[in-house]
């Protein structure tokens, strides 16, 4: 499942731009490769962070795995039912298991993102 209105890392986050906020999450792929999610640490609101850099952990019963900001701005929300749920992530990953909000410094780094079909691309050769 690849939603056509989000923009996609090659590390397997997606980002959902309108205006200057950016909701950010990992993809279905990325939660399945993980297997059972349970575990998640994200950043602290009101922490800049900087696109393609570390700003997070995702914990599975199979690996520990960094999270990456698709694009930097400052976190203005976290989705604080992870911390009780993390197990969204993997039943609803697009939505219930979104991770945090950014407000965008730079709505151009959206287009150096992977559009659905190149993210599609790109997990098919897996």
């Amino acid at each position: 499942m690849v939603p056509q209105d989000l923009r996609y890392t090659k590390e397997h986050e997606w980002v959902r731009v309108v205006g200057d906020m950016a909701t950010v999450g990992i993809t279905d792929y990325a939660a399945e490769q993980l297997g059972d999610i349970v575990f998640v640490e994200l950043p602290e609101i009101g922490r800049a962070v900087v696109q393609a850099t570390a700003i997070g952990v995702i914990e599975s019963v199979k690996a520990v795995s960094d999270l990456f900001a698709p694009i930097g701005g400052e976190v203005v929300e976290s989705n604080s039912e992870l911390s009780t749920q993390p197990e969204l992530v993997n039943s609803d990953p697009f939505g219930k298991g979104w991770m945090l909000r950014v407000k965008v410094d730079d709505a151009d780094q959206v287009g150096g993102l992977l559009d659905a079909a190149a993210y599609e691309a790109l997990i098919a050769e897996a």
